[in-house]
């Protein structure tokens, strides 16, 4: 019974438009890099979606000014 859950949740079955939508609007690296380090700067929520918006522009900047 084991093995036959296995093998039915084994399958894929999202499409590959699905899988290009999802990776096409997901977070880049560069966002997360920007929140993470604007949160750990200035622990504000609104400086931490704004830079998160600008992205690789922050990183960029953050790692010249420090």
């Amino acid at each position: 019974m084991l093995l036959a859950s296995i093998d039915g949740y084994s399958q894929n079955t999202v499409s590959p438009e699905v899988q290009q939508t999802i990776i096409r609007n997901g977070v880049g690296l560069g966002g997360v890099i920007a929140v993470t380090v604007s949160w750990e700067r200035n622990k504000s929520i609104l400086w931490a979606i704004l830079h998160g918006i600008f992205s690789w522009v922050y990183v960029i900047y953050y790692t010249l000014s420090r």
